[in-house]
């Protein structure tokens, strides 16, 4: 397994985890906000890496929007 597909597996991993949380255990917020930034880096890092622009773009997108959301909860 290359270091990209671990990348891609350890972000959609991520990805999956946050979705449950957020769907079904909204008490563990802000834990849904870490494990959507965590899948984000992931998938920016494996978009920087193969150069896939619309990749990118969600991905630091998303990131600011975590961003604010972790602010939230943390300040």
């Amino acid at each position: 397994m290359t270091n990209e597909d671990k990348l891609q597996w350890f972000g959609a991993a991520s990805m999956i985890g946050a979705q449950v949380i957020t769907s079904l255990f909204p008490l563990l917020y802000p834990y849904n906000i870490i494990l959507f930034t965590l899948g984000g880096l992931a998938f920016l890092t494996w978009g920087l890496l193969v150069k896939n622009t619309p990749q990118i773009i969600v991905n630091i997108v998303g990131l600011a929007i975590c961003s604010g959301g972790l602010y939230k909860a943390f300040v």
